[in-house]
Parts: C-alpha cells; structure tokens; sequence
C-alpha cells in the first residue's frame, strides 16, 4: 500500500498538518545538526533541547494523526505549543537562513497543530 493510499480516509487538513509535522521534525533536526557545527549561541544547551523536544513531539503528533488516535488532539496541542516556542527561539538569530526557515517551519506547523487541536474528530 503506498503512503498515498493509507492517507484516503484521512481529511485535507489533517493530511496538511501530517505533512507540516513531518516537515518539522526533519527541519529540526537539520537545525540541530546545523546548531551544532555553528557553536556558541546556536549549540547552547537550552535551545538544542527545545529543537530536540520539537522534533520529537512533532513526530509523535503525525504519528497519532496518522493512526487515528483518539488523543491525537491532545498531541497536536503540545505541539503547537512546543512548535512555537521553538519558532521563537529560533528567530533571535536574526541573520541566519537556516535558523528563519526553522522558525517559518516551526509556526507553520503550529499553526495547523492548533487548528487540529480544536477540531472534532
């Protein structure tokens, strides 16, 4: 069965929100691996751990959303909350690239977290 056909009884926009979340579990990680290799300010403690907790909540959301969890809107909700807080985080290095596109792919993922938080199963 290709990943097409699994997703045909899943809705647009949790389809949408699946994707976001895939998206930033892989940009984090990117980031984190990027973070690292910068040093200093990018390879502080605090910040590669809220990349790492994004990533993984991300991935843990899709997960749900893709399996039909009952509580997937509970998982979307910490995550639009942690994605957020990451976007945040990420933005302060201002004139940084990769950091701005963890930070867009961040809110972008909250955003639809959020929506599919509030939305009934």
């Amino acid at each position: 069965m290709t990943y097409a056909m699994q997703l045909h009884q899943i809705n647009q926009d949790m389809q949408q929100c699946i994707q976001n979340c895939l998206d930033c579990h892989s940009v984090c990680l990117n980031t984190v691996s990027y973070c690292l290799q910068q040093g200093k300010d990018h390879a502080d403690a605090k910040h590669i751990a809220l990349m790492l907790d994004c990533a993984e909540i991300c991935q843990t959301s899709a997960n749900f959303m893709l399996r039909s969890s009952a509580l997937h809107m509970r998982t979307c909700g910490v995550c639009a909350e942690v994605c957020n807080m990451c976007a945040m985080d990420c933005q302060r290095f201002a004139n940084d690239a990769q950091m701005q596109a963890c930070a867009d792919t961040c809110r972008r993922c909250a955003e639809t977290c959020r929506e599919m938080s509030m939305a009934a199963m």
